[in-house]
């Protein structure tokens, strides 16, 4: 199953390393994960560059002027294709939540 995880920024420099920190610490294999940016004027962007290549393809970055939060999270599921897609701007704090959340999700159907 295929998960999308969403994060919106704008001007996220002081944050945006542990979100993406922690996205890469999850033990689910199946992540696709979608940055949606409102063209940030601080570090942001250089920041999703560094971390893309660690993401093996998985990334997709969208840095654009939006209408916000909301405009960015509507952009955000226009490029999903995952089976469940999460916005996400947090950190998790442990690295099977996601694969926690599918195992919920599964055992649903």
């Amino acid at each position: 199953m295929k998960i999308s995880l969403i994060t919106v920024t704008f001007n996220s420099g002081g944050t945006l390393r542990d979100t993406i920190q922690s996205v890469l610490s999850q033990t689910y294999y199946d992540i696709e994960y979608i940055i949606v940016d409102g063209h940030s004027q601080d570090n942001t962007v250089d920041i999703i560059k560094e971390y893309e290549p660690l993401f093996d393809g998985k990334m997709r970055v969208l840095s654009e002027e939006d209408r916000g939060i909301y405009d960015a999270m509507n952009q955000g599921y226009a490029l999903s294709s995952g089976d469940i897609v999460v916005c996400f701007n947090d950190v998790f704090t442990e690295n099977d939540v996601v694969r926690k959340m599918v195992e919920k999700v599964s055992s649903i159907n």
